[in-house]
């Protein structure tokens, strides 16, 4: 298979075949992400992409989910991925689900009819950057939409029979906001009602405007008590059904992940016992490393 640039997938993409037809991401100017930075958004011509499905075909021939990276392939043309479905269908028969990055923007220029098409296709549980409900907090990290157009998008996603996956940022808003944060949040999910959420808190690596903001004192932080008042109080409002939380990214403060909304009072007991076990430090930020797993 054919690769360029660093290739990112979620957690629980594991199984699932990665296929290449995008390098980069369409939008690259969120405030808190390096990971496309020094990379330009490019397409992989279509002789490329049959190239690597023929060379899947002899290894994973059975294959029943395909992934395709990178950044947001779904900025692609509705055409574009029809023609890329299609292709999949023809050389790896089994698949019955091809997923892959979008933002609000790649859905903005789809018309219903086009999801739809898309849908037909296989084309499904897209992960999605959602980030916040909360319009300053969209503003500050730059993703270029509204919660209301957030909250549009994804319903014609749902509307076409399109599920998708949320990824969601704790501390977005900043520590006097958390509670605010919190409710918009899943006020959003709540109505929009992704089949999974995917948490994470705030972090930056050097290259990207929101690092430079914490260094000044610009953005200051949550800590760990401030985390966790936000973490309780996103729980305790998310209503979903047949919604898998998972919240095992290295960033966060506590470790977990369940079925909504079974597990929801284990879960909220997790970020209670977290609580006792951090009572001497809640008043100080975490130290970060890798990925912005906490020390």
């Amino acid at each position: 298979m054919h690769y360029t640039g660093t290739i990112y997938r979620p957690p629980f993409e594991a199984r699932s075949l990665l296929l290449q037809v995008t390098t980069g991401c369409s939008h690259n100017k969120c405030s808190f992400c390096t990971m496309y930075r020094d990379e330009p958004f490019r397409v992989e011509p279509l002789e490329q992409i049959e190239e690597d499905l023929a060379e899947a075909r002899q290894y994973v021939p059975n294959v029943t989910r395909v992934f395709l990276e990178n950044g947001d392939p779904f900025a692609l043309s509705a055409d574009r991925l029809e023609q890329i479905a299609v292709m999949i269908h023809a050389y790896l028969p089994r698949v019955e689900t091809i997923a892959m990055y979008a933002s609000i923007k790649n859905v903005i220029g789809k018309s219903d009819e086009e999801l739809r098409r898309l849908r037909n296709l296989g084309i499904n549980e897209l992960n999605i950057g959602v980030e916040s409900g909360l319009d300053e907090a969209l503003a500050y990290m730059n993703k270029g939409y509204t919660s209301d157009q957030a909250k549009h998008e994804l319903m014609r996603l749902k509307s076409a029979g399109i599920d998708y996956g949320a990824n969601i940022i704790l501390g977005c808003a900043g520590p006097e906001r958390r509670r605010e944060n919190a409710a918009a949040t899943a006020a959003l999910l709540n109505e929009t009602k992704p089949y999974l959420i995917f948490t994470g808190t705030i972090h930056s690596d050097s290259g990207c405007p929101l690092y430079e903001d914490m260094q000044s004192g610009r953005f200051v932080e949550s800590t760990f008590g401030e985390y966790l008042d936000e973490e309780e109080e996103f729980l305790e409002l998310l209503d979903l059904t047949d919604c898998y939380l998972f919240g095992l990214h290295p960033s966060n403060i506590v470790t977990m992940h369940g079925n909504l909304p079974e597990d929801k009072a284990v879960m909220l007991e997790l970020v209670r016992k977290r609580r006792e076990e951090l009572a001497n430090r809640l008043d100080e930020r975490p130290v970060r490393y890798g990925e912005g797993a906490v020390l």
